[in-house]
């Protein structure tokens, strides 16, 4: 099973190939095995970026936005033209099902592209009238973006952070997870099958090291980030010493709400869409999921049915719900979690180990599972985990629990379940969150800002928010009178 590129780069419109380096590989989750060997960027690759970058923005930023605009809807229809391809590709790619990545992936990419082309020509100034005299606003791009992507969701990254990028003006460099390096150049091709100038989007592979001299370069204007709050404290520390404009989105714990007027059906739905969906993996998931007392056991006896339906098996089976974790490494990671767990006294209702699928023996496959009685002070409730692990934690008051989802470093997202529509909103407005559902959970929609509070990033993505960390804005004033001065 290969997925091998034509090359590791994108660069200027074209592949092309690093000419030092030891090349690393790209792992099937589901076996282990190589399906791509990537060279990384040396200073020659990161050179040729930002000359073409450089180039392509003067060209790019000079188009019409409702040029601009049509290029990226014209992605979007390649994209989705190609869609059972790079499903698979993700699948490969990620382990994560080909039933998630089929609406998941490269269609939200689409999505995106395709809501930023259509914002391309509405992105105006204002007049100002000062009696007499007026000022204009205009926005300008930055110039050259430099986007850092997570192994979560490879291409829809890509898309979430290029699509705003691309449609303010700015070029972007973009630099794929390391684990999963493919998606981005799929997405490469289709902006330059689009009509894309040449340069105006590029992907450069690597690691740590690659994306530091990207962030310390002169000519980066904007570094976006999707990943880890160590690897965000490291970049926006980087970032902040050659005062560069910065947006990171990063992880989560956040809490899940569940009332006892609830329905518990949805909320379990909830539930697991929080927990179980992309094995786990996602920044966002509700980990700690509130339960009253008065449902917790009912809530906990039904969970564990429904997550006893779940199908674990080969990611390209379309009948498969839970795949493998994307490493051997997050696999060790996630095990170890289970077993804190259990340590530090948490009920568990199911699951807790590794997991076999007799047709994949190699795959890095584990139970999903679940914990109850979990206290606010143990570690599975108070570090991200980033695998299909959901604590259950009770609750009898409002204001109580309240207080115990805020008590945390994070605030990525935060979820209310409840009939009650006053309760909702009035809770909703405590939660310390940037992204915040009612009587649903993880549903990301292109329109809707997304980003967190506290240590969970800075900067918003998607929606018009987006254009605001894209863009500056450049302010005239027209004098249409005389100008006085004291001599």
């Amino acid at each position: 099973m290969r997925a091998q590129p034509k090359a590791s780069h994108y660069i200027g419109g074209a592949y092309t190939e690093s000419q030092s380096g030891t090349p690393f590989d790209s792992l099937y989750p589901a076996t282990g095995e190589v399906i791509a060997k990537i060279h990384p960027a040396d200073d020659a690759i990161i050179a040729a970026a930002i000359s073409a970058a450089k180039e392509g923005q003067k060209v790019w930023a000079a188009t019409p936005p409702a040029e601009r605009g049509r290029v990226l809807r014209k992605a979007a229809e390649i994209l989705r033209e190609k869609n059972h391809e790079l499903s698979v590709l993700e699948t490969l790619d990620t382990g994560k099902p080909l039933q998630e990545t089929l609406i998941a992936d490269a269609a939200s990419g689409a999505d995106c592209l395709e809501y930023y082309g259509g914002l391309a020509a509405t992105l105006t100034g204002e007049h100002i009238d000062l009696g007499g005299s007026f000022a204009y606003t205009k926005r300008e791009p930055l110039g050259i973006c430099f986007g850092i992507g997570a192994w979560n969701y490879p291409i829809q990254i890509a898309c979430w952070k290029a699509a705003p990028a691309l449609v303010c003006g700015n070029a972007m460099i973009f630099k794929p997870s390391e684990v999963t390096p493919l998606s981005a150049l799929k997405l490469a091709e289709a902006l330059t099958e689009a009509g894309l100038p040449a340069g105006v989007f590029n992907v450069i592979q690597g690691f740590g090291d690659v994306g530091a001299k990207m962030v310390a370069h002169p000519d980066i204007a904007k570094v976006s980030l999707t990943g880890s709050v160590p690897t965000g404290a490291k970049v926006a520390a980087l970032a902040g010493e050659y005062l560069k404009k910065t947006t990171l989105e990063l992880g989560g714990k956040s809490p899940l709400i569940i009332f006892d007027d609830a329905d518990i059906e949805n909320a379990i739905s909830a539930a697991i869409n929080a927990n179980f969906y992309s094995t786990g993996q996602i920044c966002s998931n509700g980990t700690r999921v509130f339960v009253h007392t008065a449902i917790k056991e009912q809530f906990l006896k039904r969970l564990a049915e429904r997550t006893g339906d779940a199908v674990l098996g080969d990611p390209l089976d379309e009948a498969t719900s839970i795949g493998p974790l994307v490493s051997k490494a997050q696999l060790g990671k996630v095990l170890s979690y289970m077993q804190i767990g259990q340590d530090e006294g948490a009920r568990l209702v199911c699951g807790g180990g590794a997991a076999k699928v007799d047709s994949l023996p190699d795959g890095y496959f584990v139970q999903p599972t679940v914990f109850a009685d979990v206290k606010d002070d143990m570690r599975i409730a108070q570090e991200e985990i980033f695998g299909p692990v959901l604590s259950v934690l009770d609750f009898d008051n409002e204001n109580d629990v309240i207080a115990r989802a805020n008590d945390t470093e994070f605030g990525l997202a935060a979820g209310v379940f409840t009939k009650d529509i006053q309760r909702a909103h009035r809770v909703i407005d405590q939660l310390q969150a940037g992204t915040c559902w009612i009587n649903t959970y993880n549903l990301t929609p292109i329109e809707m800002p997304f980003g967190g509070y506290k240590k969970s990033g800075m900067g918003r993505e998607n929606g018009h928010a987006a254009i605001e960390y894209y863009s500056q804005i450049k302010s005239v004033y027209v004098e249409m009178g005389g100008v006085e001065a004291a001599f």
